[in-house]
């Protein structure tokens, strides 16, 4: 059973991405539509990072994740390197539940 539903979603998600190379000719997009797809995209990307930075399940993630989600955002805005980034925001989220701050 749960092998069909994997083929299932698999084929799906392939006949979706399939159908937006085969129709792209045949969609005409206005100007403005056009100019706010790639902000569109953006946007999701930023909704699904604060999502993920704010809530654990669907209960607040506390203080020390978004803490170090927003010291490593800092980090990345002044073009540090991703491996300082990545480590900089976990050791500061440690030491944040180090000191009892959920």
């Amino acid at each position: 059973m749960m092998l069909a539903a994997i083929l299932v979603l698999a084929v799906g998600t392939y006949a979706f991405r399939l159908s937006g190379v085969l129709l792209r000719d045949r969609l005409e997009l206005s100007a403005p539509l056009q100019r706010m797809l790639p902000m569109s995209a953006a946007a999701l990307l930023a909704a699904l990072a604060g999502t993920a930075a704010l809530m654990a399940g669907s209960e607040f993630a506390g203080f020390a994740r978004p803490t170090g989600v927003l010291v490593g955002a800092l980090l990345a805005w002044r073009k540090a390197p991703f491996v300082l980034v990545v480590i900089v925001a976990a050791a500061v989220t440690a030491l944040l539940r180090l000191a009892g701050v959920e």
